[in-house]
Formats: structure tokens, C-alpha cells, sequence
């Protein structure tokens, strides 16, 4: 973490962690990056077991020198410190119970989750804890970490359902000339399979910045899958439409046969 990052995430622990409702503060790995990546916010996850200001009271209580401060009735505090955008997002530890209870001991219910995905757990498990009060956050991170096999075979099932459905309409896209639906369902589609590898590999997926390099380090993958994926992802003249969808129908094909 850089200097001036660590500084400012100090200076919010500091200030949160006097709420006696807040239990923890982890960072989100998108400050790990240089403060002059235009991905980079300092983002922190507060996790509340208690009552915690509202935004109205909570705006003053962060500095004179915050700048375009707004709230979201869900629960995100974004603004700036200078030229560094920052991102509180408040999470009751009741509902985090809950979403973990899903995963582990209440699978009938897992049809309430599965469209969310799992950036959600990848979050929970990856975060640099800045602040806990007690040991709350380290046992929903075992608890997520010995996931059973029906989890990850269950949200296997659906994102792999979810691909070959857009891997057809890809294909009525291709037909049609449809170009506008061609390419969003160019878009959904590799995500979609690269979330299907995830759960192929009982990995949570990460944020969509780290898709990428995340899912090329999978151990479990497809024949050939780093060629044909670069290749779907190129943008270049001989990336043809009819080229992309015959890479697409290979990539669906390999990941199904695993």
C-alpha cells in the first residue's frame, strides 16, 4: 500500500472504529494499486453490529476537506480527498449472516444469491482488515473458506446455464446482424463463463478488474482456454463477428466438458 493511501485509510479507521456499532473495517483492493491508476478509490468496508450515524451527521464527521460528498440510500458515502476518490459502504453484520448462512447451511435457499454472484464472499475473505472488535469477521472467513461441494456445484449449474443461453444469443445476434445485441451479449457471455470457472474451481469471482489475470491463474481450466480467451477478448480488425462466435461456441464447449 502506498504512503499517502495508508495515511488516509488510517485517518477513516480512526474515526469509524469510535462508532461503537461499527464491529469491522477492511480495505478494498482497489487501493493496493498507485494512486494515479485511474481504477484507484480508497474503498472501505464497515461492517455494523449497532447503530451508526446517519449521512447527514456522518458528512462533517469525515473533514473540512472533503469534497462532492454524496449518499446512497443503500448505504455508500462516496466522495474526495483532494484528487483521491473515497467509498464507504456500510453492511449490516446481520444481513452478512445471513448471506453466509445461504452459502453453507442453507442451500434450498442459495436461489435467493445466485443472481448477486460471489464478489460479494471474495470481498468478506479478501479485505485488509483494518479494525475488528472482535473475532466476528474471522469466523464467517472459515466458514467461507470450507464451502461444501453443493455450493459450488449449484452456482456452477446456474452461471453455466446462464452462458449457453448467451451463447445462443450470440449466435441470433450473429445472424440477425444485430450489432447492438451482439455485443451485449459478447460482453455477458465471457463473464458469465469466466464465472463458471471460478465455481468450477471453488474460487469467488473478484471485481471485474481482476477477472482477467484471476481467471488465467485458475488451475482447472480448458484446453488451449488462455489462447481462445485472449483472442475473444482482442479488438482488432481480424476479430471478425462470425470469428468471435466460432471462438465463443469453443470456449462454452470446453468449459462444459469439465
Amino acid at each position: 500500500m502506498k504512503y499517502k493511501t495508508k495515511l488516509l485509510a488510517d485517518r477513516f479507521t480512526a474515526i469509524l472504529s469510535q462508532w461503537p456499532g461499527v464491529e469491522c473495517i477492511s480495505l478494498n483492493e482497489a487501493a493496493l494499486s498507485n494512486t494515479l491508476d485511474p481504477y484507484f478509490a480508497l474503498i472501505l468496508d464497515v461492517f455494523y453490529a449497532g447503530p451508526i450515524p446517519n449521512a447527514e451527521a456522518r458528512y462533517p464527521l469525515y473533514g473540512e476537506d472533503v469534497a462532492a460528498f454524496e449518499s446512497a440510500r443503500s448505504g455508500k458515502d462516496r466522495f474526495l480527498i483532494g484528487n483521491m476518490p473515497v467509498r464507504l459502504e456500510y453492511k449490516s453484520i446481520q444481513q452478512i449472516n445471513e448471506v453466509v448462512s445461504i452459502a453453507d447451511t442453507k442451500l434450498e435457499f442459495l436461489w435467493l444469491i445466485k443472481d448477486a454472484g460471489t464478489y460479494g464472499y471474495y470481498r468478506l475473505t479478501q479485505g485488509d482488515l483494518l479494525f475488528y472488535r472482535s473475532d466476528w469477521i474471522h469466523g464467517i472467513r472459515e466458514r467461507l473458506l470450507k464451502l461444501g461441494d453443493g455450493f459450488w456445484q449449484q452456482m456452477r449449474e446456474a452461471n453455466q446455464s446462464k452462458m449457453e443461453h448467451l451463447l445462443s444469443d450470440l449466435g441470433a445476434a450473429f445472424i440477425q446482424e444485430d450489432d447492438f445485441n451482439y455485443c451485449i451479449s459478447a460482453a455477458f457471455f465471457i463473464k458469465t463463463a469466466c464465472l463458471t470457472l471460478f465455481c468450477i474451481n471453488h474460487r469467488f469471482e473478484p471485481s471485474h478488474r481482476a477477472y482477467h489475470n484471476q481467471v488465467l491463474e485458475l488451475p482447472v481450466l480448458p484446453a488451449s482456454f488462455h489462447t481462445h480467451f485472449e483472442a475473444f477478448i482482442r479488438n482488432d480488425a481480424e476479430m471478425t463477428v462470425k470469428r468471435k462466435y466460432s471462438l465463443a461456441q469453443i470456449i462454452a464447449r470446453g468449459i462444459i466438458a469439465l
